[in-house]
């Protein structure tokens, strides 16, 4: 049996083939970003940034904790004070959604029961996100994103 040779040849086909196949998969990952990506937070982030300290204080006065469960086809919000008590806010406006895509984002209609703010939500399993929005009786404004995971 004859020795076959390693030429240039096959080494630009080595390389052109695996710098190919690294070309194309950045490009089909490059276009999923693209295309899954929800668009601004902010329309001006300059403007946002100036703002941040002033918003970040007013927040921290409140002193509200927030923490989602999902139980009995629910979605729970549990809003708490610094005693523990829970709140009632004056306007709350919340989207849920998953981290990695708007394909299933809802806004739901939370009801205050006395304890905490349901509603009926049927989530599928693994990692949720609740961009929430509520303000006081006075207009201070408190915004967080609340991760939830739902084990299925």
């Amino acid at each position: 049996m004859a020795e076959r040779k390693f030429t240039g040849k096959h080494a630009l086909a080595v390389f052109v083939g695996a710098f190919g196949v690294i070309i194309a998969v950045n490009l089909v990952l490059a276009y999923n970003a693209v295309k899954t990506f929800p668009g601004l937070e902010v329309k001006n982030s300059y403007v946002a940034s100036q703002e941040f300290n002033e918003r970040l204080q007013e927040q921290r006065a409140l002193g509200w904790t927030v923490r989602a469960e999902t139980k009995g086809g629910l979605l729970i919000l549990h809003i708490t004070d610094e005693s523990g008590a829970p709140v009632q806010v004056s306007e709350l406006q919340a989207v849920v959604g998953r981290a990695t895509h708007v394909r299933d984002d809802f806004v739901p209609d939370f009801t205050f029961d006395g304890t905490a703010y349901a509603t009926p939500a049927t989530l599928g399993k693994g990692n949720w996100n609740i961009r929430l929005v509520a303000r006081d009786g006075n207009g201070a404004e408190f915004s967080q994103r609340v991760p939830l995971y739902v084990k299925g």
